[in-house]
């Protein structure tokens, strides 16, 4: 489904176009296409081929979906991968928004998510300065706000964890307590597989040899990479509380178990007793 196609011309909007009216619109100078899709069909995604000339591999990559956090260069453009990660209920689910970057044009896929980049496009045309570096600071801003959403999805698995760690120290440990625990440290692996690949990913804008697209944006990819940075640290340290709390869990499991033995040997002891001296 197309969300949007809007042209921009030296930081500021032009106008919506049809996708058919792409090709005319980045032959003028100092203008670039920023185009949204969700689910999108073959045919689609076939058509915003054909205008902007993108990758086979990369347009193959982005129907099939389910891929690891990435950037590939095509020629003078760029193929980015990075994952969505929604709370609904007690379950994290797993999405990701497919990038397409060129010199005069943006196109973002979402996949299996339902929250949209609304506020991104408003944040990008409200710093119409900002907006003259081009699809490149439109990258940089859908990068951030990926980022800064898996911040609450963190937040959300210290106080799930935080809730498991007090009942197992309020009674009886049981087996429902371990595989929640179990459950928990998926869901961290979940986020984990989503930041770590990033982390490489806004690595490649910043430092070293950087694709000439995002050239002077390298202070906006490192501050990205700084908060991937922190967020890693955060999963480690949960990882390593998590860990703990397992470990703990089955010792206590198996303290009770014991404690239980040890009574049924009383038990048995004093039927054995009377059943002697009869």
């Amino acid at each position: 489904m197309l969300v949007n196609c809007v042209a921009y011309t030296k930081g500021q909007k032009l106008a919506d176009i049809a996708v058919a009216d792409i090709s005319e619109q980045i032959r003028q100078p100092d203008t670039f296409v920023w185009v949204a899709l969700k689910d999108p069909t073959p045919d689609e995604l076939t058509a915003i081929q054909e205008e902007f000339d993108l990758h086979d591999l990369a347009i193959e990559d982005a129907l099939k979906g389910e891929q690891r956090p990435k950037l590939e260069e095509y020629g003078s453009s760029m193929f980015v991968v990075m994952h969505v990660i929604e709370t609904i209920g007690n379950e994290l689910r797993l999405g990701e928004i497919a990038v397409f970057l060129g010199p005069q044009f943006l196109v973002s896929v979402r996949r299996k998510a339902d929250q949209g980049f609304a506020e991104v496009r408003r944040r990008c045309e409200q710093e119409p300065e900002l907006l003259q570096h081009g699809p490149a600071y439109v990258l940089y801003t859908l990068m951030d706000t990926v980022v800064d959403r898996y911040m609450p999805v963190l937040d959300g698995l210290r106080v799930e964890f935080e809730s498991l760690e007090k009942r197992i120290f309020e009674g009886t440990t049981t087996r429902a307590q371990i595989e929640a625990l179990y459950s928990l440290k998926q869901k961290l692996m979940l986020l984990d597989h989503a930041v770590v690949p990033l982390l490489e990913v806004s690595g490649k804008l910043h430092g070293g040899r950087v694709p000439p697209i995002c050239a002077g944006l390298g202070d906006y990819f490192r501050d990205v990479s700084d908060h991937l940075l922190r967020l890693r640290q955060s999963i480690d340290n949960l990882r390593d509380m998590l860990a703990t709390a397992i470990s703990v869990n089955l010792s206590l499991i198996t303290l009770q178990e014991s404690e239980v033995t040890k009574r049924l040997a009383a038990y048995a002891a004093l039927i054995a007793v009377p059943t002697a001296v009869a």
